[in-house]
């Protein structure tokens, strides 16, 4: 019995097509690459350095764990630089760089490696480290503050938070098509809605993420927010600036879709979608925080479990006897 093995499974069900990890991590690069590039021309040097140390260090504390515990090393698959570049483009050019080294440990070792390494995390890692850093030193993640000091030629006022202060009528200072081509202040590579939009496309042609739940997401943002805005016209704003403001997009193509917090059955992947949409609605409008993309999703990761064992039953009523 010297040659025993020890097979270990997480939640079921499974599916594969045939792609490699390096192949799913470098495609997902090359798709957020618009958005990156977007937000490196409208912040400068400040954003690349964001995010060049954000996957360093990423990285660097993948590679570090895998050491540590025995494991192979892992980083030429790319994830902890996906896991990096994903958490650098929610944070402000101004993040310090303490935040990004705490950030990526975060990440890597509390959303990624605690639960087993790839494939075993039921939260998005990204959204895990940037959930702690936006409870934590709050101030870093206020866009308005943050970003004061940067003169980019067009208003530098959250536009979500300008609508959480001052009512609908704040949205009607922003045109949905600059909105749409990133002359917004947000995250680093948030706010290019264009470049995030056909960057989804390539990721859904590609069979990287499935289209059900981008699709469902936000079809769950537009209708909760049509319906808010249809009660009290005053105080909230339409469903277009909501689809096209704060981390809306990047929420439905590349965080909702993450492969081990998601499901993967059709009708629990339209539910999982759908529900987070209703509640990113429900925290801007109703709640404290300013955008509630990040605690969406993250609500929906712990559903994800149970949302995926929700299958249709087999027709007919079986085999009769004689």
């Amino acid at each position: 019995m010297a040659n025993q093995k020890l097979f270990i499974s997480s939640h079921a069900p499974f599916w594969h097509n045939g792609t490699s990890l390096s192949s799913r991590s470098y495609n997902v690069m090359l798709a957020a690459l618009p958005a990156v590039v977007m937000g490196i021309g409208q912040y400068g040097a400040a954003a690349l350095g964001v995010i060049s140390l954000s996957i360093s260090c990423a990285m660097l504390w993948e590679l570090l764990l895998n050491k540590a515990m025995g494991r192979p090393v892992s980083i030429g698959d790319g994830n902890a630089a996906v896991i990096g570049l994903l958490f650098a483009m929610l944070l402000p050019a101004t993040a310090p760089w303490w935040t990004v080294l705490i950030g990526t440990f975060l990440a890597i070792v509390v959303g990624k490696q605690i639960y087993g390494g790839m494939g075993s995390n039921p939260f998005h890692p990204s959204l895990v480290a940037f959930a702690i850093v936006m409870l934590s030193w709050k101030a870093i993640v206020n866009f308005d503050a943050a970003l004061v000091n940067y003169d980019l030629g067009f208003s530098m006022v959250y536009p979500l938070g300008a609508v959480k202060h001052f009512g609908a009528s704040a949205a009607a200072n922003y045109n949905s098509y600059d909105l749409l081509m990133g002359m917004q202040s947000g995250g680093i590579g948030a706010t290019f809605g264009l470049g995030l939009i056909l960057g989804g496309l390539y990721l859904i042609l590609r069979g990287i993420i499935r289209w059900e739940i981008s699709l469902s997401f936000i079809v769950g943002i537009v209708i909760t927010a049509q319906l808010f805005h249809v009660s009290d016209p005053d105080q909230y704003a339409g469903a277009v600036f909501h689809l096209l403001t704060g981390y809306t997009l990047i929420g439905a193509f590349f965080l909702a879709t993450e492969d081990s917090s998601s499901p993967v059955n059709v009708i629990p992947m339209v539910l999982y979608g759908a529900c987070a949409g209703v509640l990113t609605i429900l925290i801007r409008n109703i709640g404290f925080f300013v955008d509630g993309v990040v605690f969406a999703i993250l609500m929906m990761n712990v559903a994800n479990p149970l949302l995926d064992k929700i299958r249709p039953k087999a027709v007919g009523g079986g085999i009769e006897h004689a």
